[in-house]
């Protein structure tokens, strides 16, 4: 059985008391939403703390507000359940909804936060192992070590960005809202992740975010597509978040996202950019799928082998695309040689 390493716990009853504990030992104390993800990283080891600040008794952090055509709000320690059940963002978001509804298992989802799954940590085979095993190759850059297994001549690490809702929601160009001792900042949320396996958040260590913002609807059409080897529970290898606001068959407006290639969420702006001002056929959908594979960077550190991995890219987001274009699905090749049934969205 593992357990849990010692640590004095705080159930803060408002978000203050949350924030001044913070302020007090930025380093050692980490924030606990839902706990799908601190509490495992901390058994095993993966992460470490000298103090954890529950949320769950603070007031106002949880709910959904608001109408698709004005804007919503979500507290960041809503229900991942709540989420999908809702009928204000399954009408007005449907691929935000996607995305939290193909995060791990319905337990998982009823335990779990959106401002947990935004501040994932970062994944990678090397990483998310035992102990004992992470031991014997002398660990690496993400813990204790000073080499990245994946990339040893490199000087950073590469573990990647795993959060679900973290492309769909830039493609949705959302707003985070982040709280410290000094007060309130609003960001986008692309501007959230960093460029790096360890310190993958631009928020400091004092910072708690609070809410999400998603801004009016108008006449946007959004989904997302997820790549992984099981039907649930487990981590996206590649997540493709697509926004698109059409008149008729026009592109107007583009934003595409990919997850799980990078330490971040990466925007394929050329790929976005080609589509605008188009009428959204094959062709055009074809080009801009070739286009999305340019700023991706996917390493041999998941599931599934890399080449294929690589493949799958263009062909995720011609799938995304032909779904909101109304086209039909193609058939795809299977990590295994073999035609695979159909695309899983």
């Amino acid at each position: 059985m593992m357990r849990l390493p010692t640590f004095t716990y705080l159930g803060a009853k408002t978000l203050n008391d949350a924030a001044i504990a913070l302020a007090d030992d930025p380093d050692g104390t980490r924030i606990v939403a839902g706990g799908t993800d601190l509490w495992p990283n901390l058994k095993r080891r993966h992460q470490g703390a000298r103090a954890v600040v529950g949320l769950r008794r603070v007031p106002g952090l949880r709910g959904i507000s608001g109408d698709p055509s004005t804007g919503v709000t979500i507290g960041a320690m809503t229900r991942l359940t709540d989420i999908v059940r809702s009928p204000v963002l399954r009408a007005g978001y449907p691929g935000f909804v996607r995305a939290v509804a193909s995060i791990s298992s319905p337990v998982l989802r009823n335990m779990g936060t959106i401002g947990g799954n935004l501040c994932l940590d970062t994944r990678c085979t090397y990483y998310n192992q035992n102990e004992e095993w992470r031991q014997s190759i002398g660990y690496c850059m993400k813990e204790v070590g000073d080499t990245c297994w994946v990339a040893p001549g490199s000087s950073r690490c590469w573990a990647v960005q795993a959060s679900d809702s973290a492309p769909a929601l830039c493609s949705l160009d959302a707003h985070v809202v982040l709280h410290s001792a000094e007060g309130e900042r609003v960001l986008p949320i692309a501007d959230l992740y960093n460029d790096d396996g360890i310190v993958y958040l631009t928020k400091s260590n004092t910072e708690i975010l609070t809410e999400i913002r998603l801004g009016p609807i108008g006449t946007r059409t959004s989904t997302y597509w997820k790549l992984r080897r099981r039907g649930s529970i487990d981590f996206p290898v590649l997540g493709v978040g697509v926004a698109l606001e059409l008149e008729g068959n026009t592109v107007s407006s583009a934003n595409i996202h990919l997850g799980a290639v990078h330490s971040f969420p990466v925007a394929a702006t050329a790929a976005a950019a080609h589509l605008v001002g188009k009428p959204l056929t094959e062709a055009l959908i074809a080009e801009a799928a070739e286009l999305a594979k340019e700023p991706a960077a996917p390493l041999d550190n998941t599931d599934f082998t890399l080449q294929w991995r690589r493949r799958m890219l263009g062909v995720y987001v011609d799938g995304a695309l032909r779904e909101l274009a109304g086209l039909p699905a193609k058939a795809v090749p299977s990590a295994h040689g073999d035609a695979a049934l159909a695309l899983e969205v």
